[in-house]
């Protein structure tokens, strides 16, 4: 059997690449921060003897050592999806907030990383899939430090494929647009229906479609893609 672990297993998109892993017969570390139920409800639908819950936050240091110290088997799959957005002025953050999301979208992955590199190395496998943003591409007002440090995980995708593609690693970065998940709860009726307009597609991504492109990714039919940040958001941008 492999294994993947997957941060923010309990959200939108996270549920639905674990769904999507559970089916393709990989055993499930599924890491949450706060939501446990949602992660003891994947636990009961794909069976509690192929899955494991870790609660940690990666917002704080401790975060990445109380993951690593819980896992107990080899990881073929990372899937690095936790994240939390910000919607304000930059200005109007504190400096407590920026470490936080500093810490949560680029140190802790990152150290992540690092802790289950050897052993992909030693085996000359493995895939690495990190979920990022839009705006990690773009750039977006009142969202500058999200797109900045979803910027910093798009080069640190190409930086490691790089490292790694030699020992048989592949590392690739997805970058969703608007998504049907709980990031959306900030915006009104008519602000979704507003955004809707702006897509070409003229609808909300769905975390399911999300989820097939991971699954792709990490399949042997994406041997050879590496090193790259795909977008799925419409053709909103492009």
């Amino acid at each position: 059997m492999k294994y993947a672990l997957i941060t923010g297993a309990s959200g939108g998109i996270g549920r639905e690449i674990a769904t999507a892993l559970a089916k393709e017969g990989y055993g499930l570390y599924l890491h949450y921060h706060k939501n446990e139920d949602s992660i003891d409800q994947l636990r009961e639908e794909f069976g509690h003897s192929t899955t494991w819950k870790i609660q940690a936050d990666l917002s704080h240091k401790s975060g990445v050592a109380d993951i690593v110290n819980q896992v107990l088997h080899p990881i073929d799959v990372l899937i690095l999806n936790s994240g939390a957005s910000f919607f304000g002025l930059l200005t109007d953050m504190t400096d407590s907030k920026v470490d936080e999301m500093i810490q949560l979208h680029l140190t802790s992955p990152l150290l992540l990383t690092k802790a289950f590199l050897p052993t992909m190395i030693q085996k000359k496998t493995g895939k690495i899939a990190v979920i990022s943003s839009i705006w990690g591409v773009t750039g977006a007002s009142c969202e500058v430090l999200y797109s900045t440090v979803k910027g910093g995980l798009n080069t640190f995708v190409k930086a490691l494929a790089k490292e790694v593609a030699p020992s048989g690693i592949n590392v690739n970065g997805v970058a969703p647009g608007a998504i049907t998940t709980s990031m959306m709860s900030q915006f009104d009726k008519d602000e979704i229906a507003s955004l809707c307009e702006d897509i070409p597609m003229g609808r909300l991504g769905k975390p399911e479609e999300v989820a097939d492109l991971v699954t792709f990714l990490i399949s042997e039919k994406a041997s050879y893609i590496n090193g790259q940040i795909i977008n799925i958001n419409g053709a909103w941008y492009c």
